[in-house]
Protein backbone atom coordinates (compact mmCIF):
# COMPACT_ATOMS: atom_id res chain seq x y z
CA UNK A 1 0.00 0.00 0.00
CA UNK A 2 1.32 3.21 -0.69
CA UNK A 3 2.06 5.41 2.51
CA UNK A 4 0.83 9.15 0.46
CA UNK A 5 -2.48 9.04 2.03
CA UNK A 6 0.02 10.29 5.54
CA UNK A 7 0.50 14.15 4.20
CA UNK A 8 -2.99 14.64 5.36
CA UNK A 9 -3.94 15.89 8.68
CA UNK A 10 -1.53 15.46 11.31
CA UNK A 11 -3.34 14.23 14.45
CA UNK A 12 -1.33 14.39 17.91
CA UNK A 13 -1.76 12.58 21.12
CA UNK A 14 0.02 12.52 24.75
CA UNK A 15 -0.23 10.25 27.64
CA UNK A 16 -1.09 11.89 31.14
CA UNK A 17 0.16 9.05 32.67
CA UNK A 18 2.15 10.13 36.52
CA UNK A 19 3.34 8.03 39.18
CA UNK A 20 2.25 8.67 42.93
CA UNK A 21 -1.00 10.32 41.30
CA UNK A 22 -4.43 8.73 42.68
CA UNK A 23 -6.93 11.31 42.70
CA UNK A 24 -8.13 13.04 39.20
CA UNK A 25 -7.03 16.74 39.78
CA UNK A 26 -2.97 15.70 38.80
CA UNK A 27 -4.51 13.98 35.08
CA UNK A 28 -7.31 17.10 34.82
CA UNK A 29 -4.60 19.68 34.61
CA UNK A 30 -2.41 17.70 32.09
CA UNK A 31 -5.50 16.97 29.51
CA UNK A 32 -6.83 20.45 29.85
CA UNK A 33 -2.68 21.66 29.13
CA UNK A 34 -3.35 19.11 25.89
CA UNK A 35 -6.56 20.51 25.11
CA UNK A 36 -4.94 24.05 25.31
CA UNK A 37 -3.05 22.63 22.19
CA UNK A 38 -5.45 21.25 20.50
CA UNK A 39 -4.32 17.71 20.52
CA UNK A 40 -6.60 14.70 19.50
CA UNK A 41 -6.74 13.05 22.67
CA UNK A 42 -4.94 12.03 25.95
CA UNK A 43 -4.24 8.17 27.03
CA UNK A 44 -3.89 6.94 30.39
CA UNK A 45 -2.55 3.50 30.75
CA UNK A 46 -3.81 0.95 33.19
CA UNK A 47 -2.81 -2.39 33.94
CA UNK A 48 -3.78 -5.52 36.50
CA UNK A 49 0.37 -5.87 37.08
CA UNK A 50 0.83 -2.40 38.87
CA UNK A 51 -1.09 -0.61 41.55
CA UNK A 52 -3.02 2.51 40.38
CA UNK A 53 -6.36 4.26 40.03
CA UNK A 54 -8.44 2.87 37.75
CA UNK A 55 -7.58 4.75 33.92
CA UNK A 56 -11.38 4.43 33.14
CA UNK A 57 -12.44 5.83 36.31
CA UNK A 58 -9.59 8.80 36.38
CA UNK A 59 -11.06 9.88 33.06
CA UNK A 60 -14.70 9.64 33.35
CA UNK A 61 -13.96 12.31 36.55
CA UNK A 62 -11.64 14.55 33.86
CA UNK A 63 -14.37 14.66 31.54
CA UNK A 64 -16.41 17.37 32.95
CA UNK A 65 -13.40 19.33 33.44
CA UNK A 66 -12.41 18.96 29.58
CA UNK A 67 -14.70 19.99 26.76
CA UNK A 68 -12.73 19.08 23.70
CA UNK A 69 -10.17 16.72 23.49
CA UNK A 70 -10.15 13.12 23.87
CA UNK A 71 -9.96 10.68 26.48
CA UNK A 72 -8.68 7.43 26.13
CA UNK A 73 -8.02 4.84 28.94
CA UNK A 74 -6.42 1.69 28.70
CA UNK A 75 -8.99 -1.27 28.79
CA UNK A 76 -7.74 -4.76 29.75
CA UNK A 77 -9.74 -7.29 28.16
CA UNK A 78 -8.24 -10.47 29.25
CA UNK A 79 -10.38 -11.65 32.64
CA UNK A 80 -12.88 -9.23 32.25
CA UNK A 81 -16.30 -9.35 31.17
CA UNK A 82 -17.34 -8.30 28.15
CA UNK A 83 -20.54 -6.49 29.14
CA UNK A 84 -18.59 -4.53 31.97
CA UNK A 85 -16.33 -3.67 29.20
CA UNK A 86 -18.90 -2.22 27.42
CA UNK A 87 -20.81 -0.33 29.47
CA UNK A 88 -17.62 0.99 31.16
CA UNK A 89 -16.52 2.63 27.71
CA UNK A 90 -20.20 3.66 26.73
CA UNK A 91 -20.39 5.30 30.13
CA UNK A 92 -16.99 7.21 29.39
CA UNK A 93 -18.96 8.54 26.20
CA UNK A 94 -21.76 9.88 27.26
CA UNK A 95 -20.28 12.01 30.60
CA UNK A 96 -17.36 13.37 27.81
CA UNK A 97 -20.55 14.13 25.14
CA UNK A 98 -18.49 11.83 22.36
CA UNK A 99 -14.97 12.14 23.50
CA UNK A 100 -14.01 8.73 24.29
CA UNK A 101 -12.18 6.08 23.43
CA UNK A 102 -10.57 3.05 24.69
CA UNK A 103 -7.03 1.50 24.02
CA UNK A 104 -7.40 -2.59 24.14
CA UNK A 105 -4.55 -4.14 25.83
CA UNK A 106 -4.34 -7.75 26.76
CA UNK A 107 -2.56 -9.63 30.25
CA UNK A 108 -0.14 -11.70 29.26
CA UNK A 109 1.11 -12.47 32.73
CA UNK A 110 1.41 -16.06 34.77
CA UNK A 111 0.80 -14.03 38.15
CA UNK A 112 -2.33 -12.17 36.64
CA UNK A 113 -3.59 -15.51 35.09
CA UNK A 114 -3.48 -16.89 39.10
CA UNK A 115 -5.22 -14.12 40.00
CA UNK A 116 -8.29 -14.41 38.37
CA UNK A 117 -8.15 -18.37 39.06
CA UNK A 118 -6.24 -18.79 35.76
CA UNK A 119 -3.80 -22.07 35.76
CA UNK A 120 -1.85 -20.45 33.20
CA UNK A 121 -2.05 -16.86 30.92
CA UNK A 122 -2.80 -17.83 27.21
CA UNK A 123 -0.13 -16.99 24.40
CA UNK A 124 -0.20 -13.68 23.29
CA UNK A 125 -1.81 -14.21 19.79
CA UNK A 126 -5.00 -15.59 21.22
CA UNK A 127 -5.12 -12.98 23.86
CA UNK A 128 -5.33 -10.80 20.78
CA UNK A 129 -7.51 -12.52 19.11
CA UNK A 130 -10.08 -12.72 22.33
CA UNK A 131 -9.55 -8.81 22.17
CA UNK A 132 -11.00 -8.52 18.78
CA UNK A 133 -13.59 -9.98 19.69
CA UNK A 134 -14.46 -8.24 22.91
CA UNK A 135 -14.30 -5.23 20.80
CA UNK A 136 -16.82 -6.82 18.10
CA UNK A 137 -19.19 -7.85 20.72
CA UNK A 138 -19.30 -4.18 22.26
CA UNK A 139 -20.03 -2.87 18.69
CA UNK A 140 -23.06 -5.41 18.31
CA UNK A 141 -23.72 -4.24 21.88
CA UNK A 142 -23.78 -0.24 21.27
CA UNK A 143 -25.79 -1.25 18.11
CA UNK A 144 -28.77 -3.09 19.67
CA UNK A 145 -29.56 0.23 21.43
CA UNK A 146 -31.52 2.40 19.64
CA UNK A 147 -29.55 5.68 18.03
CA UNK A 148 -32.20 7.71 20.07
CA UNK A 149 -32.33 6.15 23.30
CA UNK A 150 -28.82 5.05 24.71
CA UNK A 151 -26.02 4.69 21.84
CA UNK A 152 -23.14 6.35 22.78
CA UNK A 153 -22.87 9.15 21.14
CA UNK A 154 -20.18 8.41 18.59
CA UNK A 155 -21.57 5.42 17.72
CA UNK A 156 -19.08 3.62 18.72
CA UNK A 157 -16.39 4.90 20.98
CA UNK A 158 -12.65 5.06 19.18
CA UNK A 159 -10.63 1.82 19.17
CA UNK A 160 -7.15 2.13 19.80
CA UNK A 161 -4.26 -0.14 19.73
CA UNK A 162 -0.90 -0.79 19.93
CA UNK A 163 0.33 -2.52 17.10
CA UNK A 164 4.24 -2.46 17.79
CA UNK A 165 4.11 -6.00 18.47
CA UNK A 166 3.03 -8.49 15.64
CA UNK A 167 0.71 -10.42 17.42
CA UNK A 168 -1.38 -7.65 18.11
CA UNK A 169 -1.10 -6.29 14.20
CA UNK A 170 -4.23 -8.27 12.71
CA UNK A 171 -6.34 -6.94 15.78
CA UNK A 172 -5.42 -3.47 14.99
CA UNK A 173 -5.90 -4.10 11.08
CA UNK A 174 -9.40 -5.16 11.82
CA UNK A 175 -11.01 -3.62 14.49
CA UNK A 176 -8.97 -0.08 15.89
CA UNK A 177 -9.24 3.03 15.07
CA UNK A 178 -6.19 4.32 15.66
CA UNK A 179 -3.17 2.07 15.89
CA UNK A 180 0.26 2.81 17.75
CA UNK A 181 3.09 2.05 16.82
CA UNK A 182 6.56 2.46 18.65
CA UNK A 183 8.87 3.00 16.49
CA UNK A 184 12.81 4.39 16.24
CA UNK A 185 13.17 5.09 12.49
CA UNK A 186 10.98 6.49 10.00
CA UNK A 187 11.60 3.33 7.90
CA UNK A 188 10.66 0.84 10.76
CA UNK A 189 7.17 3.16 10.78
CA UNK A 190 6.24 3.42 7.60
CA UNK A 191 7.02 -0.71 6.92
CA UNK A 192 3.90 -1.43 9.83
CA UNK A 193 2.11 1.49 8.43
CA UNK A 194 1.76 -0.24 4.89
CA UNK A 195 1.28 -3.62 6.77
CA UNK A 196 -1.71 -2.55 8.34
CA UNK A 197 -3.12 -0.79 5.93
CA UNK A 198 -2.56 -3.92 3.79
CA UNK A 199 -4.04 -6.01 6.05
CA UNK A 200 -6.96 -3.59 6.46
CA UNK A 201 -7.50 -4.00 2.69
CA UNK A 202 -7.68 -8.21 3.26
CA UNK A 203 -10.06 -7.33 6.45
CA UNK A 204 -12.33 -5.46 4.01
CA UNK A 205 -12.05 -2.12 5.28
CA UNK A 206 -10.84 0.63 3.95
CA UNK A 207 -7.73 1.60 4.79
CA UNK A 208 -7.86 5.48 4.96
CA UNK A 209 -10.36 4.52 8.05
CA UNK A 210 -7.69 3.16 9.85
CA UNK A 211 -5.09 6.08 11.47
CA UNK A 212 -1.74 5.05 11.98
CA UNK A 213 0.60 6.91 15.12
CA UNK A 214 3.90 6.91 15.88
CA UNK A 215 4.34 6.21 19.87
CA UNK A 216 7.70 8.31 21.02
CA UNK A 217 8.78 8.99 24.56
CA UNK A 218 9.79 12.11 24.52
CA UNK A 219 12.44 14.21 27.06
CA UNK A 220 12.58 18.16 26.58
CA UNK A 221 14.68 18.35 28.62
CA UNK A 222 16.35 20.93 26.20
CA UNK A 223 19.82 22.35 27.11
CA UNK A 224 19.92 20.00 29.77
CA UNK A 225 20.84 17.01 27.30
CA UNK A 226 23.13 18.82 24.87
CA UNK A 227 25.37 15.59 24.63
CA UNK A 228 22.25 14.01 23.34
CA UNK A 229 20.31 15.83 20.65
CA UNK A 230 17.22 14.38 19.20
CA UNK A 231 15.93 14.89 15.85
CA UNK A 232 19.84 16.37 14.65
CA UNK A 233 21.16 13.21 16.18
CA UNK A 234 19.60 10.78 13.88
CA UNK A 235 16.24 11.18 15.60
CA UNK A 236 15.29 8.43 18.57
CA UNK A 237 16.99 5.72 20.01
CA UNK A 238 15.43 2.45 20.99
CA UNK A 239 15.32 1.76 24.81
CA UNK A 240 13.91 -0.85 26.93
CA UNK A 241 10.57 1.73 27.30
CA UNK A 242 10.35 2.11 23.79
CA UNK A 243 11.35 4.99 21.53
CA UNK A 244 12.93 7.56 23.42
CA UNK A 245 13.62 11.16 21.50
CA UNK A 246 15.91 13.50 23.78
CA UNK A 247 16.31 17.07 22.74
CA UNK A 248 14.72 20.05 22.29
CA UNK A 249 10.65 20.78 21.32
CA UNK A 250 12.01 22.88 18.00
CA UNK A 251 14.16 19.57 16.71
CA UNK A 252 10.54 17.55 17.35
CA UNK A 253 8.71 19.73 15.60
CA UNK A 254 11.49 18.97 12.71
CA UNK A 255 11.29 15.30 13.40
CA UNK A 256 7.17 15.22 13.24
CA UNK A 257 6.71 17.59 10.28
CA UNK A 258 9.65 15.42 8.09
CA UNK A 259 8.27 12.03 9.17
CA UNK A 260 4.65 13.30 8.60
CA UNK A 261 5.38 15.00 5.10
CA UNK A 262 7.46 11.19 3.86
CA UNK A 263 3.98 9.42 4.81
CA UNK A 264 5.99 7.73 7.97
CA UNK A 265 2.63 8.12 10.10
CA UNK A 266 -0.86 9.94 10.09
CA UNK A 267 0.44 11.68 13.46
CA UNK A 268 2.35 11.25 16.84
CA UNK A 269 1.37 9.83 20.32
CA UNK A 270 3.99 11.36 23.31
CA UNK A 271 4.63 10.08 26.41
CA UNK A 272 6.69 13.07 28.37
CA UNK A 273 9.52 11.73 30.52
CA UNK A 274 8.42 14.57 33.20
CA UNK A 275 4.99 15.15 32.80
CA UNK A 276 3.96 18.40 33.44
CA UNK A 277 7.52 20.12 32.11
CA UNK A 278 7.51 18.25 29.00
CA UNK A 279 3.67 18.23 28.02
CA UNK A 280 4.36 22.04 29.00
CA UNK A 281 7.18 22.24 26.14
CA UNK A 282 5.03 20.17 23.57
CA UNK A 283 2.50 22.46 23.57
CA UNK A 284 4.06 25.69 24.43
CA UNK A 285 7.08 25.07 21.80
CA UNK A 286 6.34 21.81 19.60
CA UNK A 287 2.99 22.16 19.05
CA UNK A 288 2.87 25.85 18.69
CA UNK A 289 5.64 25.81 15.71
CA UNK A 290 3.69 23.32 13.97
CA UNK A 291 0.73 25.59 13.97
CA UNK A 292 2.37 28.07 12.96
CA UNK A 293 3.67 26.33 10.01
CA UNK A 294 0.15 25.50 9.31
CA UNK A 295 0.66 21.78 9.85
CA UNK A 296 -1.83 21.27 13.09
CA UNK A 297 -4.99 22.80 13.93
CA UNK A 298 -5.23 25.90 16.15
CA UNK A 299 -8.55 24.71 16.93
CA UNK A 300 -10.83 21.78 17.11
CA UNK A 301 -13.41 21.95 14.23
CA UNK A 302 -16.21 19.39 15.66
CA UNK A 303 -16.69 18.26 19.23
CA UNK A 304 -16.36 14.50 19.36
CA UNK A 305 -13.43 12.39 19.39
CA UNK A 306 -13.94 10.94 15.79
CA UNK A 307 -14.82 14.47 14.52
CA UNK A 308 -11.54 15.42 15.40
CA UNK A 309 -9.46 11.79 14.04
CA UNK A 310 -11.53 12.68 10.66
CA UNK A 311 -13.45 9.32 11.02
CA UNK A 312 -17.29 9.17 10.29
CA UNK A 313 -19.82 8.19 13.10
CA UNK A 314 -20.43 4.27 12.43
CA UNK A 315 -23.72 3.24 10.75
CA UNK A 316 -26.04 1.57 13.24
CA UNK A 317 -25.46 -1.99 11.74
CA UNK A 318 -29.00 -3.30 12.86
CA UNK A 319 -30.97 -0.49 11.85
CA UNK A 320 -29.35 -0.14 8.52
CA UNK A 321 -29.83 -4.11 7.97
CA UNK A 322 -33.75 -3.67 9.14
CA UNK A 323 -33.43 -6.02 12.05
CA UNK A 324 -32.83 -5.60 15.96
CA UNK A 325 -31.80 -8.73 16.97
Amino acid sequence: MTSSHGRGLLHLAAAVDQQSAYDAAPYAELARLAESGGLDFVTLGDSFARPGPDALAVLSRVAPQTSRIGLVPTVTTTHTEPSHVQAAVATLDWVSRGRAGWQLDVSTGEGEARLFGRRHAAPADALWREAGEVADAAARSWDGWEDEVTRPPQGHPVRVVDATEGQARPTAARYADVALVRAANAAQATAVRDQLRGQAVEFGRNPDTLRVLVSLVVDLGDGEHAAEPGHGGGGPRQTPHGSLYRGGPVDLAELIASWHAAGTADGFHLTPVEPRRDLERLVNGTVALLQHRGLFRTFYPGSTLREHLGLPRPAHQYAVSGGTS
